[in-house]
């Protein structure tokens, strides 16, 4: 059992992690591996209010916490390099547009500090910027080392940068990052590899969303463009591949269309993750089947801290407060730290 990421705004100035972090994630320790919420590598990473970044000194330190907490409690924990790309706000760039692989509006809500926010259309990075990009996801591995994670996902999934410029809905280039499908995955491939270089491949993982529309994504060949990518990445090496297909829920193939996890599960010969709308039973039915090594939890990892335990005796699950799942405002620690484990007790 994975915790997915799950982005739950709470982050403080600076971008720095919650204080609360740590008991937060070190209460989710039963997990087989944790997946830290997306972390943005670089200020131009940023797209939303009170996100955490691990890309300065104080973020490293508070991300350090966390690492330790998890560790005491016997856990895992990868870290989510994230940089949302086109899904922001010139808010969070001091005036300047948000980039992208094109010049193509996300038609996307963002939040920010005044409230709700439609995306601008985002400035497309000129080829010799991408290497700069690259170097971004560089530094966060090594922050990510620094601040004692176990590894790192590398988000490529949610319509976000990487996402962005693998499919051909978002990517309209004309140099050797667009075109082809081999153009298309150069950059999230060479963020790929830069990581890997840094941390080796076998503490790095990946993770896609290939059915998702959200933030306007679409791609006119998404097994043959997913195929490749997941081809390329078992090569690489990577520990993993994160597949966000949900067989229920807003993650869930559209009518009509195909899933797509079937076809990467041929493709990547390592472990293999499925995440989307899964219960204990679903979960043990794709393993059994051989369709995951792995199966992700995101919401009921967030009102039940000892998923594990309750699944393993069939007791009842917590009932989420989706009021809370990002930060009230007034108190943190609501719908956060305060879910009752199966003793009853409360960990705030």
């Amino acid at each position: 059992m994975v915790m997915a990421p799950m982005t739950r705004s709470r982050a403080v100035t600076g971008n720095v992690p919650n204080p609360l972090a740590p008991v937060y994630y070190a209460q989710r320790a039963q997990a087989g591996l944790i997946i830290s919420e997306a972390t943005q590598v670089s200020r131009q990473g940023t797209g939303y209010i009170r996100t955490p970044g691990i890309y300065s000194l104080a973020q490293v330190e508070a991300w350090r916490r966390v690492t330790d907490a998890v560790h005491e409690a016997g856990g895992i924990i990868f870290a989510q390099l994230w940089h949302v790309g086109r899904v922001s706000h010139p808010e969070f760039h001091d005036g300047v547009l948000p980039v992208a692989p094109s010049a193509i509006n996300a038609e996307a809500d963002v939040f920010t500090s005044t409230g709700i926010a439609q995306t601008p259309v985002p400035r497309a990075l000129l080829t010799s910027e991408i290497a700069d990009v690259v170097s971004q996801f560089r530094q966060g591995a090594e922050k990510a080392s620094e601040a004692g994670f176990d590894g790192v996902e590398i988000h490529g999934s949610s319509g976000y940068l990487l996402d962005q410029f693998l499919r051909d809905g978002s990517n309209k280039r004309e140099d050797h990052y667009g075109g082809t499908i081999i153009n298309r995955a150069r950059f999230p491939l060479e963020v790929v590899s830069a990581v890997s270089e840094v941390l080796g491949a076998d503490r790095v993982g990946f993770r896609v969303g290939p059915n998702m529309s959200l933030h306007g994504m679409s791609d006119s060949s998404p097994v043959e463009t997913f195929s490749y990518l997941a081809t390329q990445l078992d090569a690489i090496g990577i520990a993993y591949l994160h597949v966000t297909e949900g067989i229920a829920g807003p993650d869930a193939p559209v009518a009509g269309s195909q899933r797509i996890a079937p076809y990467l599960r041929q493709c990547f010969s390592r472990t293999f993750i499925l995440n989307g709308g899964y219960d204990a039973q679903t979960g043990e039915d794709a393993i059994n089947k051989g369709e995951a090594d792995l199966i992700a939890y995101g919401v009921p990892f967030i009102a039940n801290p000892d998923l594990p335990a309750r699944f393993a005796c069939g007791s009842d699950l917590n009932v989420p407060d989706p009021a809370t799942f990002y930060a009230p405002g007034h108190n943190d620690a609501v719908g956060y730290t305060d879910y009752p484990t199966l003793n009853k007790s409360k960990k705030t």
